[in-house]
């Protein structure tokens, strides 16, 4: 029995094995490129160490793709044949992986509670637990679990200033934004490598609209994360959203180009990154030329995978974007069969909310926008399922915004739009298109107050 760089016990006779595990949640949780490298190599000092089988199933998964699924179920029959048995910490992880695996990330998340209740250092599980949560969309659920461990920690102990960040993140999903930049910068003072807590406190500057603050906030170089995972796309996906808030088109178009489309690679496309920025600049009347063809042609091999609702909702964008509306039927298609044959979160999730999503996501790109704010609308407020922060999700209500105006839903337009003026005041475009509104509806003197909003915004008053 060794015991990890925490103090938790794993099941090996191998010191290296262990050094090779502490290695790979370490590069993990700082979006290294060397995770599964270090599994690799703790396998190959011990093939029976748990917790690496475990391991390499959880990375594995973090793929998203259906292809590696035979390697998973493969890890899985590993942990079932290993002769001295997993110790309980080791069996509930290798449940949490049989969970997953199931799409049952509502199991998943409760095996890694039971974890976190009896081991709270066990920062892979904590980890693991907020990203499962953050796409089931559960954002108390987000703040209670690192809240409920933080007692456990200090700034001794390795791996604080992640936890550090996952609470920022936590906190702004849960809108205590001064907290929650409190802990995020602290977090990335502590450890500048952290993407995560670099990532909090754009979320906190986006929410308040301090979209000047967040763009300095992430001026950094591309080669400063040339090491990163591709997380980092995610990232400068934030840079290019305070871009786009600033109307610095130019900027953001650049930052897909030279940054988020870089991740790419036969392998993996960043299409959820891509197409929300895509689409948010085309709402706001920017020409973008082809570059829905390559995110469109790569979602249709991925229209029968339905490992994430969000994942999922991104692909039938970029489809419907594209003008390849049959292709984003049979994804529909293929979602209404696994929503009536699967069970668990994913599966009810899809039911529910992802399909109307999506019908309605094909409505918009059809030009048929009142049928589009038909489906949208009553579901506008309960999309948190879909997983997804609050900035992401905020595209679909974008969309809702555009299809009213170009639908002439004017009255529903100047809700929604009265409703955005007041969450994001410092954006002339809301206040442009919210005068807009009102001159359609006759609201002569409402309208100039919002026309006057908009020229002082843009006037850097």
């Amino acid at each position: 029995m060794q015991q990890d760089i925490r103090g938790l016990e794993v099941t090996t006779a191998s010191a290296t094995a262990v050094s090779h595990l502490d290695n790979a949640v370490a590069d993990y949780l700082d979006y290294g490129q060397n995770a599964s490298s270090e599994v690799k190599a703790a396998l190959e000092a011990d093939p029976d160490c748990a917790l690496a089988q475990c391991y390499r199933g959880y990375l594995l998964m973090m793929l998203e793709n259906r292809a590696v699924f035979p390697k998973i179920q493969q890890a899985l029959d590993n942990l079932a044949n290993i002769p001295d048995g997993l110790n309980r910490r080791e069996k509930l992880h290798a449940e949490a992986l049989q969970a997953w695996v199931k799409g049952d990330l509502m199991n998943a998340c409760l095996s890694w509670e039971a974890i976190l209740n009896e081991w709270p250092r066990d920062v892979m599980a904590l980890k693991l637990h907020h990203t499962m949560a953050f796409y089931t969309g559960r954002s108390h659920v987000l703040r209670s679990v690192v809240a409920g461990v933080l007692g456990e920690w200090d700034a001794d102990m390795p791996g604080y200033s992640n936890v550090q960040g996952m609470y920022a993140y936590a906190l702004e999903e849960c809108g205590e934004y001064a907290e929650a930049e409190r802990w995020g910068r602290e977090a990335s003072a502590r450890n500048p490598g952290d993407l995560w807590a670099i990532h909090s406190v754009a979320h906190v500057l986006e929410m308040q609209g301090r979209y000047a603050e967040g763009s300095k906030w992430l001026d950094y170089p591309a080669e400063h994360w040339a090491k990163k995972n591709f997380f980092k796309a995610h990232v400068w996906w934030h840079n290019a959203l305070f871009s786009l808030a600033q109307e610095d088109f130019g900027k953001a178009l650049n930052i897909f180009d030279s940054e988020l489309s870089s991740v790419n690679s036969d392998k993996y496309v960043d299409v959820s990154n891509q197409a929300a920025l895509l689409k948010r600049l085309e709402i706001a009347g920017v020409d973008v030329g082809e570059r829905w063809d390559a995110l469109a042609a790569h979602s249709e091999t991925r229209i029968h995978d339905h490992i994430l609702p969000f994942r999922d909702a991104h692909f039938c964008l970029a489809l419907a974007a594209d003008g390849r509306v049959d292709m984003a039927r049979k994804q529909i298609d293929s979602l209404f069969v696994f929503a009536r044959e699967g069970d668990g979160w994913t599966a009810e999730t899809t039911k529910s909310i992802l399909i109307p999503l999506c019908e309605a996501m094909i409505a918009y790109e059809s030009g048929e926008y009142g049928k589009a704010c038909d489906i949208l609308w009553p579901i506008r407020n309960e999309l948190s399922p879909i997983g997804g922060s609050l900035a992401q999700r905020d595209l679909f209500t974008q969309i809702l915004i555009d299809a009213a105006v170009r639908g002439k839903r004017l009255g529903m337009a100047r809700n929604l739009l009265s409703e955005r003026v007041a969450r994001f005041p410092g954006a002339r475009r809301n206040w442009a298109e919210y005068a807009g509104v009102l001159t359609d509806l006759g609201e002569d003197s409402r309208a100039a107050s919002a026309r006057k909003h908009a020229e002082a915004i843009a006037a850097g008053a």
